[in-house]
């Protein structure tokens, strides 16, 4: 447990605050809104005054949903600066997935935005004694008395406490230990309902100490925030540790494709890029792979030295396509296909890919760039803060991931069964992945306990490694290989349709496409892990707001 003073939660932005004033902390991309450090300080303070007008206490949960604001973070920092317990919820759950997580959590606020709001019954949600638009802070619901909130009343009672105004002096938030709880985040798994992580206070510093000292967040950094804040990955980074180093992040509330992405990186040119595979993956898919599968450029990439000249300046047309001033970009979420990596690995574009879990809220393993990242690896785990080993590796060295650390969790919410379950008996966390570390401390991801396979002879066939090959493939979108009930392995394949329907392709030219594709990549894979045949799916698999698929969706028949 992080005791010291300057590793507390809570400290961290009380100092931020003061430090940093008069700097812009956040703004709403796409709008003129931008709040100061101090104005966000004067948000929450107001903040403060509305909880204690709807009778909140310490420790009550104050849930929050909605699209990346200036709002949201509001909300959050004054939630746990409060003493109360912050509940964020993923804006892209379902309303019957949200009512019975703001039910399960016992939230008494429920900070929402109006689109989110649309298929949530107010009935439904009875232990709730306000919802509040994130959009304009209007009262949506109330179960209060009298029944509004009185905002002039708040305004009153701010001019009261803070007569000569609120300034950097006046920021003081009350003492809250590490060892508290300070989050309940509702996982997003691919393997079934979500479960609801009790986060303490010092597995939230753990993540801000790293970003910290590894100097992905500094005063000054900025960052352009397209990941759901909802989202342990996103909130560790973007926000919180930007937040508590004096940065400036950029907040983007719309659908992150490639092409907003693009426009806000060049105008924002951040210091430093969070992304998840899918993201990066697309972008290369577009602007890479076009220009080196021409017969110019794929010649010249096979000749030593020359395709050195190639392969700068495929990377300073990449590195100028993200802004042209960051540092370094940082995978998480999911593995990196092993085909982009290699390729960026070649071309020496500055990505490096990390390892976390929203039960360690969420970073597990990272090494930054500049202190060489192994291609394939997910790094080594963070310095004085978490320890991994392997359980019960096999002669491969390949086992269960198990952690333990300052990051880790103290369990899931009314949920004691599975909290058991989770943790060895000498206190490690299961992650429920299998992976390997080499001899620098290097760990090696080779899929999910859950998803591994076995072959006609006990082999371990991780179904994770076949996709990254078959996503690589022409006129693949995604893949999802399964096993049927004799074994053998299936491909269901989304092709990408807007592909084929770019070069005019028949049912059955798409068809042989799949075909060769099946055999190309039987081609680079053991006996035991041959795909025996090709499912055709008509659209993209169902996925968790990270993006991941729900694999439990999906069976194949023989």
């Amino acid at each position: 447990m992080m005791t010291e003073e300057k590793y507390n939660f809570v400290k961290f932005y009380e100092r931020s605050f003061r430090e940093n004033w008069d700097s812009p902390a956040v703004t709403d991309y796409g709008t003129d809104m931008t709040l100061t450090y101090g104005q966000l300080a004067i948000n929450i303070e107001k903040l403060h005054i509305l909880f204690s007008e709807c009778g909140i206490k310490k420790n009550d949960k104050i849930a929050v949903m909605g699209k990346n604001n200036s709002n949201w973070v509001a909300v959050y920092l004054a939630t746990i600066t409060y003493g109360a317990i912050i509940v964020p919820i993923l804006q892209d759950f379902r309303a019957n997935d949200a009512i019975h997580i703001i039910n399960h959590s016992e939230s008494k606020l429920l900070f929402i935005s109006d689109i989110n709001w649309e298929g949530i019954d107010f009935d439904q949600i009875p232990k709730v004694k306000a919802a509040v638009s994130l959009n304009d802070w209007h009262p949506i619901s109330l179960a209060m008395d009298p029944k509004e909130i009185n905002y002039e009343a708040i305004a009153r009672q701010f001019k009261e406490k803070h007569p000569d105004g609120y300034w950097a002096k006046d920021v003081h938030f009350d003492e809250r230990a590490n060892s508290e709880v300070g989050s309940i985040n509702y996982t997003s798994g691919t393997t079934g309902f979500s479960k609801g992580v009790i986060t303490p206070l010092n597995a939230l510093a753990g993540n801000v100490r790293y970003g910290l000292e590894s100097g992905i967040a500094f005063k000054g950094s900025r960052f352009v925030t397209f990941l759901p804040l909802a989202h342990a990955y996103g909130c560790a980074f973007d926000f919180l540790s930007c937040l508590a180093a004096g940065g400036h992040t950029w907040l983007i509330g719309r659908t992150p494709s490639p092409k907003i992405l693009l426009k806000a990186f060049a105008e924002v040119k951040p210091t430093v890029i969070l992304s998840v595979p899918l993201i990066l993956e697309k972008i290369y898919k577009k602007m890479i792979v076009p220009q080196i599968q021409k017969p110019p450029v794929s010649w010249v990439l096979k000749v030593p030295f020359l395709d050195e000249v190639v392969c700068s300046k495929i990377r300073e047309q990449l590195i100028q396509a993200f802004g042209g001033e960051f540092s370094q970009m940082i995978i998480g979420g999911a593995p990196l296909n092993p085909e982009v990596e290699a390729f960026l690995h070649r071309i020496k574009f500055p990505v490096s890919v990390g390892y976390g879990m929203t039960e360690c809220a969420p970073l597990i393993c990272y090494t930054p760039i500049n202190e060489g990242p192994k291609m394939y690896s997910c790094g080594r785990p963070l310095p004085g803060i978490m320890e991994v080993k392997i359980l019960d590796p096999n002669e491969e060295g390949i086992g269960e991931v198990v952690v333990r650390g300052e990051n880790t969790m103290l369990g899931y919410y009314k949920n004691p069964k599975v909290t058991k379950e989770s943790f060895t008996k000498d206190g490690w966390l299961r992650t429920g992945d299998l992976g390997m570390l080499d001899a620098d401390g290097f760990l090696f991801i080779k899929g999910r306990c859950k998803t591994m396979l076995l072959g006609p002879s006990g082999q371990n066939i991780y179904p994770e490694e076949i996709e990254a090959k078959l996503n690589n493939m022409p006129y693949v979108l995604e893949s999802l290989v399964l096993q049927q009930e004799d074994n053998r392995l299936v491909a269901l394949i989304c092709p990408d349709y807007n592909e084929v329907d770019a070069d005019g392709l028949t049912r059955e030219q798409l068809e042989e496409q799949m075909e060769d594709a099946r055999k190309q990549v039987n081609s680079e894979l053991a006996a035991y892990e041959q795909i025996a045949l090709v499912r055709l799916y008509p659209h993209e698999f169902e996925k968790t707001p990270k993006k991941s698929i729900k694999r439990f969706l999906y069976t194949v028949n023989s």
